[in-house]
């Protein structure tokens, strides 16, 4: 990974235009691709020496000067690795990620990815989205665990993204936090902005939703296992929204906290639980539930039996 920093000035006729929009049209990628170069901040503006706060959306003048990072891959290697598949047809599969692997590759993570094992499960899925991620519709960190979909085929991409954009695509996860809730519904409805790595609450973020319930609590210590919905999909919305409410997930080392040994699981307790979704090309629903690994069972087994509620099954 890595490339050399390459800088275009504004021309007359783009004045006005969306940063990602002027970028991806002077540095030739797509619109998505800009947009990702800024947002991980290998793009952004100048205005004589001066630099200027950087966001898709913003708005550049004719004469500034963007700068952006190409991303240098090399080609993505098929792996054979143990995949879970809850779901296949001819256009998509539905698997369920363990914690630990990187989705796609980017720096520092290479080989080993998801898509290094679909490459190998299915090598008609080079080719089908956006490289290096080929088949990738949507994302899971590193250490959560869980259902994703993933595309074979180009028409199965494109519904699904589309589905995605739309809000049609349903998500489902379990989360362990710290505390209690005594109101048992909830809707965490705050933009999610971002400083580098870091994702906080902001008032000029980009629009997050999600809707709780609790499952079950403990009382000793003050625990509480949720199921949340995602209305949007944020890079760690679940984790950080939590946070805004003062519930920090159990073992995430950025926004949470640990807890005691036996129920900490040594990774952010949080699991893709369910996906549903109508399917792209047959208009079928297909609604596919990954089971809880061992881990988070384990941690739930040795909190013992809830104060309030029930354990899934």
């Amino acid at each position: 990974m890595g490339g050399q920093s390459e800088q275009v000035s504004v021309p007359a006729p783009m004045d006005g235009n969306r940063f990602d929009v002027a970028l991806a049209a002077l540095a030739a990628v797509s619109r998505n691709k800009a947009r990702r170069l800024i947002e991980s901040e290998r793009a952004g503006r100048f205005s004589g020496a001066n630099e200027i706060p950087a966001r898709p959306n913003a708005r550049v003048n004719e004469g500034e000067t963007l700068w952006f990072r190409r991303e240098v891959v090399a080609p993505v290697r098929p792996l054979r690795m143990a995949l879970d598949v809850r779901y296949e047809d001819p256009h998509l599969a539905v698997v369920s990620k363990p914690s630990g692997m990187v989705v796609h590759p980017g720096p520092g993570n290479h080989d080993g990815t998801l898509v290094s094992a679909l490459l190998y499960r299915w090598p008609e899925v080079e080719g089908v989205g956006e490289y290096p991620r080929w088949g990738i519709v949507h994302r899971l960190d590193k250490d959560t665990s869980g259902a994703m979909v993933v595309a074979r085929r180009s028409v199965a991409y494109r519904g699904l993204t589309d589905a995605l954009a739309s809000r049609n695509v349903h998500r489902t996860y379990l989360a362990l936090v710290h505390g209690r809730f005594e109101v048992t519904t909830g809707t965490i409805d705050a933009p999610i902005d971002r400083r580098r790595a870091r994702r906080f609450v902001g008032p000029g973020g980009k629009p997050a939703v999600t809707h709780y319930r609790r499952e079950a609590s403990w009382s000793r210590p003050p625990i509480s296992l949720l199921q949340v919905t995602l209305e949007t999909g944020r890079t760690h919305q679940v984790r950080v929204h939590m946070e805004s409410i003062r519930r920090h997930l159990v073992g995430d080392p950025v926004y949470g906290r640990r807890a005691r040994a036996g129920v900490d699981p040594g990774r952010v307790w949080l699991h893709a639980q369910r996906l549903r979704f109508t399917h792209p090309v047959t208009n079928a629903t297909v609604d596919i539930t990954a089971p809880l690994p061992s881990d988070l069972r384990s941690s739930l087994s040795n909190l013992g039996a809830p104060s309030l509620g029930t354990l899934p099954p």
